[in-house]
Formats: structure tokens, C-alpha cells, sequence
């Protein structure tokens, strides 16, 4: 399938091309469904090898984030941004502001939010040209970093998880194997140790190992070791496309839930974990923390964490709900999700609800 044969089977509302020759702006807005509210999305900014990798990704992951919103009860569309640079050496404020100025020309269909190679400072550098930002840094009067959001959310998923598998809901002695120790990741770790479990950690990054075994007392293995880790639960926190042919069949655990986005290689690895009896959490159920605590931000509710977190346990409930729904059906739980996700999409849609009233004319 062709880039463009996707756009169109998935009825993509719009996919805008950024370019900024003074600041050396090369990027990518994709607008996936406006149903339930105004596309929300993180700004990437990443070396792409070519334009057509940043466009798969874009596409891929603003798909992902309509059905992140309509599973977790977000009042919010699915959108996404790629800037195509290495966010280290290429990022100054004159292309995010660029970036900005191409945001606010869509007229509030599309707010970005922070993603890899993205910071809550550098949404604040957006706020001075958009209105149409989220994730800003608490000293330009914003939510700040939704990691934390996030790794709570992912915390709650894998206790749903965990007691889906063993019919108690607890770590205490636990056994996770936790793949990604960054500002997700580590965090979730933090979370995982409180409750009393036991960890196994990897990350590419050899300091932050370290870290984790002093602070958190881990175990730690080479990063392409941790799938063969005996653990409770695996849960990945870095990269997507880790669940895949090779993986699959070298996972020792009774179920997968994590912060990483598109976990999956392709959607029958769902089914491949089911055959060998292991849950899977569908990754952006588990992950939603982050756009509730967006949800709260844009919308105007609350910027109080505590108020986040105490919506961000439902998590807990919706993923139970979701792996119930798959026994109950006699299909996969990434199935179920997408299923729940739709139904709530086309309820909107048939009440005449839409946000967006041009999707809701064509629908």
C-alpha cells in the first residue's frame, strides 16, 4: 500500500507539508478524525532517513491518537506532527517558531502537545506564535511535562494487566522487566519499586542503567537480552515494533502493557500473544495518561496534578474492561480496543455530536 492509498482508506481530514527556508524547517502536520473534538498530538522531531519515513510516522501515529482519545473518553481528535532534523544539533526557537506559524494557520483543527525531541520549554517557544498548544511549561502558566501523567497512566494499565492474568490486584514481589528508561520509562520504574515489585531494566543509554540498579536496586540486562527476561510482565517504554515475529515467541511473561506507542509490528501479533496466553494492554489505552492531563490543559478544567491523576486511574478500569470485552468476544485485546474506540467514534457521529461538522456531514 502506497502512502497515499493509506491516506485515503483511513480517511485522513488533512496532511499539511511545513517548509521554512529561513529557519530550515522540513516538516509535517497529519489531521486523522476531528469527531470527538480538536486533533491533539505531540510535535516529533526527528533525523527521518527520507520525507516518506516522516510521513508513514506521521500518519501512523496521528491514526493512533484518534484512537488513544476515543478509547480513554478524551474529548479530542487524533492529529500529529513530525519536524524532520536531529532535535540536538538543528532545534532553535526560529524554526519552532516556523512550526508554530504553520500550526496557527489551521485555526485551532490541530494542537500540538510535546514528543520526542519536544519539551514543555519548547512549547512555550509555540505558545508565542499559536494559541493552539498544550504541555507548557508551568512557568508560562502550563500543565508541564506529561510524562509523569503518562507513566502513572501505564502504571495502572499493567496492575489491570496483572490482575487479569492472576486474579490479584498488587506488584508486591512482581516481577517486571521494564525496555526504555526515559522520562516514561524511569518513572514507571519509580512506581513499579513503590509498589514492591522486583525489576529488570535495559535502556541504550548505560548511565541511566546504572542509575536505575542503585536507586531501584534492578537487575539489568543488554538491551536485545530483555525479551528473554522470566518476568510477570514486559513492558516496553521505548521504540514501537517491538512485538514482533522474533519477539513474540521469546517473551516469558503473562502479559505486556507500556508507554511505548504502535507496540505492535503488525496487528496479528496481537493474536500471537493471545495464542500464547499472554494479555496485552493495548498500548494507547495504557499510554493515555498524557492526553488526559492535555484534555484537562486545553479544555480549561485543571493544571493540578493530583486532580489529573485521580482521572488518570481509569485507566485501571477501561483496561479490565477491555481485556473482558475480548473473552467476551472471542478476539485479541488490541481488537477489542479498536472495536470500543470505533463504536464510540460512530455513536458521536450518528447523534450529531461532531465536533467537526464536515466529517459529520460525510460521514
Amino acid at each position: 500500500m502506497t502512502v497515499f492509498e493509506a491516506v485515503v482508506e483511513h480517511d485522513y481530514e488533512r496532511v499539511v507539508f511545513c517548509h521554512d527556508s529561513r529557519s530550515g524547517l522540513q516538516g509535517i502536520i497529519a489531521i486523522h478524525d476531528t469527531t470527538l473534538g480538536p486533533a491533539l498530538g505531540g510535535v516529533r522531531m526527528y533525523p527521518y532517513a527520507n520525507e516518506e519515513d516522516a510521513l508513514t510516522d506521521v500518519l501512523r501515529l496521528s491514526r493512533g491518537m484518534t484512537y488513544k482519545a476515543a478509547i480513554s473518553g478524551v474529548n479530542l481528535g487524533g492529529g500529529k506532527s513530525v519536524i524532520i532534523g536531529d532535535a540536538r544539533t538543528q532545534k532553535t526557537e526560529e524554526l519552532l517558531a516556523a512550526m508554530g506559524r504553520y500550526i496557527e494557520s489551521l485555526g485551532g483543527w490541530y494542537i500540538a502537545g510535546q514528543d520526542i525531541g519536544t519539551n514543555p520549554a519548547d512549547m512555550a517557544i509555540l505558545r508565542g506564535v499559536t494559541a493552539h498548544v498544550a504541555c507548557v511549561h508551568r512557568s508560562a502558566g502550563g500543565a508541564g511535562d506529561a510524562s509523569a501523567a503518562t507513566a502513572y497512566g501505564v502504571w495502572c494499565g499493567i496492575r489491570a494487566v496483572l490482575e487479569a492474568a492472576t486474579g490479584e490486584d498488587g506488584m508486591d514481589g512482581r516481577h517486571i522487566a521494564i525496555q526504555g528508561l526515559g522520562n516514561v520509562g524511569y518513572r514507571l520504574a519509580r512506581h513499579c519499586h513503590s509498589a514492591g515489585a522486583r525489576l529488570t531494566v535495559t535502556d541504550v543509554v548505560e548511565e541511566t542503567v546504572a542509575a536505575a540498579a542503585e536507586e531501584l536496586g534492578a537487575d539489568t540486562v543488554a538491551p536485545d537480552e530483555i525479551y528473554d527476561v522470566e518476568c510477570d510482565l514486559f513492558s516496553p517504554n521505548s521504540i514501537g515494533a517491538v512485538i514482533n515475529d522474533d519477539t513474540v515467541a521469546r517473551l516469558r511473561c503473562l502479559g505486556v502493557a507500556g508507554g511505548a506507542n504502535n507496540v505492535l509490528a503488525e496487528p496479528r501479533h496481537a493474536t500471537a500473544l493471545a495464542e500464547r496466553d499472554i494479555i496485552y494492554g493495548p498500548d494507547y489505552l495504557v499510554n493515555s495518561g498524557g492526553l488526559i492531563q492535555c484534555q484537562e490543559e486545553v479544555l480549561g478544567a485543571t493544571t493540578d496534578e493530583e486532580t489529573v491523576f485521580a482521572k488518570v486511574t481509569q485507566i485501571h478500569r477501561q483496561t479490565l474492561d477491555v481485556i473482558a470485552t475480548a473473552a467476551d468476544e472471542g478476539i485479541d485485546t488490541a481488537t477489542a480496543a479498536d472495536r470500543i474506540a470505533e463504536r464510540r467514534i460512530a455513536e458521536s457521529r450518528a447523534s450529531g455530536g461532531a465536533w467537526n461538522p464536515l466529517r459529520n456531514a460525510r460521514a
